[in-house]
């Protein structure tokens, strides 16, 4: 059974994986045994990240682009691309920005659907031209509660992640038929800087635990079951689906 769950040969690019929900997955996937490839907003960020895993006794290395430009996206890709073929793709770079409806600045919007939402894809298209080619990958986006949710003053925010749940499902329903999972993970309400405004606000923070079954904030490896299930074997049947890692909060 654990030969399902081994990534022993394959190579995972992951974004995002500088800390937080990223770098748990970054390390999860190397410890099942791929190499992986830690993609940043800044050259350098993904260094500790890097020396984790490597002191670990596994195989990394860092990449750097600023999701929010296409050039940099594509640069990114070709970079991974570079290092051979690219097994596991994992678009966990995020970004959110916080204002009310009414006064929320078109440039902060534009940034967040470019970072959360056009790189994911961007990155999809790229690397799946030779997932195609191969007729094998795995791809998870990370999504959110708010793929199902409104949110409050995250407009541009909650956009993208249902854009991304969205995105998932399409990418699943032409590449399935190519032996190409595409999922995502939802993660629920996770101590992350993200979430460090609702875990500062103290009614927010109330509220939120008040809903959890699990009556705690999500920790990043509670994430690293369900990333490395969905990149390896034991998902094989598993297409287009969001995978909520919530502590039980839809259930509520």
């Amino acid at each position: 059974m654990s030969a399902l769950f081994s990534l022993q040969g394959k190579t995972a690019l992951v974004t995002g994986a500088s800390r937080g929900l990223g770098q748990a997955i970054a390390m999860a996937v190397a410890e099942a045994g791929a190499k992986v490839l830690c993609a940043s907003s800044a050259a350098g960020g993904c260094d500790a990240t890097v020396q984790k895993i490597q002191q670990a006794g596994h195989q990394a290395q860092a990449l750097s682009a600023d999701l929010s430009d296409e050039s940099a996206v594509r640069e990114l890709a070709a970079a991974a691309q570079d290092q051979g073929a690219v097994d596991i793709l994992v678009n966990c770079g995020g970004t959110i920005f916080r204002a009310p409806a009414d006064q929320f600045p078109m440039d902060e919007w534009r940034k967040v659907i470019a970072v959360n939402l056009d790189s994911a894809f961007l990155l999809c298209q790229l690397l799946g031209r030779d997932m195609i080619a191969r007729k094998s990958g795995k791809i998870i986006n990370i999504a959110s509660m708010l793929s199902y949710s409104g949110g409050i003053t995250v407009p541009a925010y909650t956009a993208s992640k249902h854009a991304i749940a969205g995105v998932t499902k399409a990418l699943a329903n032409e590449w399935a038929c190519h032996n190409i999972q595409v999922n995502a993970i939802a993660p629920g309400y996770f101590r992350t800087d993200n979430t460090a405004a609702l875990q500062a606000d103290e009614a927010r923070n109330a509220a939120i635990l008040d809903r959890i079954p699990a009556a705690r904030w999500g920790e990043p490896e509670d994430l690293t079951g369900a990333a490395v299930f969905l990149a390896s074997a034991a998902s094989q049947y598993v297409n287009g689906h969001v995978l909520a890692v919530d502590g039980g909060w839809l259930a509520r």
